[in-house]
This record gives structure tokens, sequence and C-alpha cells, in this order.
């Protein structure tokens, strides 16, 4: 089964991302899950204030520069992952390298 770890960052983690000790955790974890076989994609975002937000308004719609929505924390990036089940997303999104001002969003793909 495929899950998405949904990472979210703090403003002061996407400040962090160029320090060789944030970014090598990164680095070692996204190795461990190739290495693991489990890593199907992901990605990482760039910082949210380079977004762009289309939002519906009836028939019509709005484009507004981001970030959006306002938050402490703000969608820094995904990886999609194929383990047998939720107990396994689990472990590995405990090991996720993010800040205490950080979160890991554990969700199932929806398959179609």
């Amino acid at each position: 089964m495929q899950y998405a770890l949904i990472i979210r960052e703090s403003a002061e983690d996407f400040k962090r991302r160029e320090e060789p000790t944030y970014k090598n955790g990164w680095i070692a974890y996204t190795q461990a899950l190739v290495q693991a076989g489990i890593m199907t994609g992901g990605a990482g975002l760039t910082a949210p204030e380079t977004a762009t937000v289309v939002r519906r308004r009836g028939d019509d719609h709005d484009v507004q520069d981001g970030p959006f929505p306002e938050g402490k924390e703000q969608l820094g990036g995904f990886y999609l992952i194929d383990v047998p089940n939720l107990d396994a997303a689990l472990e590995w999104a405990v090991r996720v390298p993010v800040s205490q001002h950080g979160s890991v969003e554990v969700r199932p793909r929806l398959q179609m």
C-alpha cells in the first residue's frame, strides 16, 4: 500500500535548509528510504512565499501569491512510500528529521 509522508516545516526550518547538519539529516533519511526499497517518489518544495494559489469563486477564480493558508507550519515536501500497512508507514514517519516545530502527516494514497 502506498502512503504519502507529508512534511510540514516552520519558517525557521525553511531558512535552515542549507545548513549542513539540517540538510545531511534529510539526505540520510532519503537514502534510508531508497535502500529499504520503499520510496516510490517525493520531492522537497521551495519556500511558501514562492507559492501561487488559485481559488474557485463560483464560475470564476482568484489567483493570489502565497503562502496560503497562513499558519505556523507550511508544506515543505513529501515522500511517497510503498509499505505493507499503516504501522510500517508510521515507523518511517517517526524517523523523518523534522524539527520540534514541524510535523509529518501520514495519508494513504487514493487507489483509482
